[in-house]
């Protein structure tokens, strides 16, 4: 297939999943699912992608495991610490009262956007599903360390915070439990590292940068769209002055030793 078709068709299949759990959002009025909903496209893409991409079979295999995998788990732990059992996302509950009687229709575009978005994310999948021959075959082996490591460092941050939400004693106090001494944001850190596995996945071909968009695209996100500074914004309204003492001392992203607070 080539590339134009399969990056539409793609599209297309994202499009769909989006507009299903849309009428979710409408039953529930719970716009929280858009995120699963990302994540899971994101999977889908990685595989859809590999199965019907031209390139070299060794590294369509590579997109469809590292890309699904990573995929996939991601929609889990969002399903199941944003969805299930949850009020929806502060960050949606201010969309809907912002929209009023025009939120559902609103949340219908929202959607498709994020549609969009998948494919925007997943084109070092694309890329690499159809480069040609050639390259460095030893990156694919880094590219799976690299993988190994992002996606187990998110793992273990994810843990850590759930273990420690998971005590009562906890409730309103800042999570400084293994890898978050180090980062405000480890599961962030650790997500934009992942990125990298693909360009490591490239290296050695002619267009081998395009692939950079995924780590440069994902960091934008973080820094200045959903990521940090929304839950930077959350962790104050509920913590308060021990966030505020937390990002005094500890790094916002990359993992670094605390540092003394000056205000005390």
């Amino acid at each position: 297939m080539n590339t134009w078709t399969l990056l539409l068709s793609g599209w297309l299949l994202v499009a769909i999943l989006l507009s299903i759990l849309w009428l979710y959002e409408w039953y529930k009025k719970d716009a929280s699912i858009v995120d699963v909903g990302w994540s899971f496209g994101m999977g889908i893409l990685a595989i859809y992608f590999a199965v019907f991409g031209t390139g070299d079979w060794e590294r369509r295999v590579l997109i469809a495991l590292l890309g699904g995998i990573w995929a996939f788990r991601l929609a889990v732990y969002l399903f199941l610490n944003r969805v299930w059992g949850r009020e929806e996302d502060g960050r949606y509950q201010r969309m809907r009262g912002a929209m009023g009687k025009w939120a559902h229709a609103g949340f219908f575009a929202f959607f498709q956007v994020q549609a969009i978005w998948a494919v925007m994310f997943a084109l070092p999948f694309l890329y690499i599903v159809q480069m040609e021959k050639g390259g460095i075959v030893g990156w694919g082996f880094v590219a799976v360390i690299i993988w190994l490591v992002a996606v187990g460092g998110e793992v273990i941050s994810d843990l850590q915070l759930a273990r420690f939400r998971a005590n009562p004693k906890n409730r309103g106090k800042t999570c400084r439990d293994g890898l978050w001494q180090y980062s405000r944001h480890p599961n962030y850190f650790f997500e934009w590292i992942h990125w990298f596995a693909y360009v490591a996945m490239a290296l050695g071909t002619s267009w081998w940068w395009v692939t950079l968009w995924g780590p440069a695209l994902m960091l934008a996100f973080l820094f200045k769209v959903t990521g940090i500074p929304h839950t930077e914004k959350q962790a104050l309204s509920s913590r308060g002055e021990d966030y505020r003492h937390y990002q005094r001392t500890t790094s916002v992203f990359i993992p670094w030793f605390p540092r003394k607070d000056k205000q005390q």
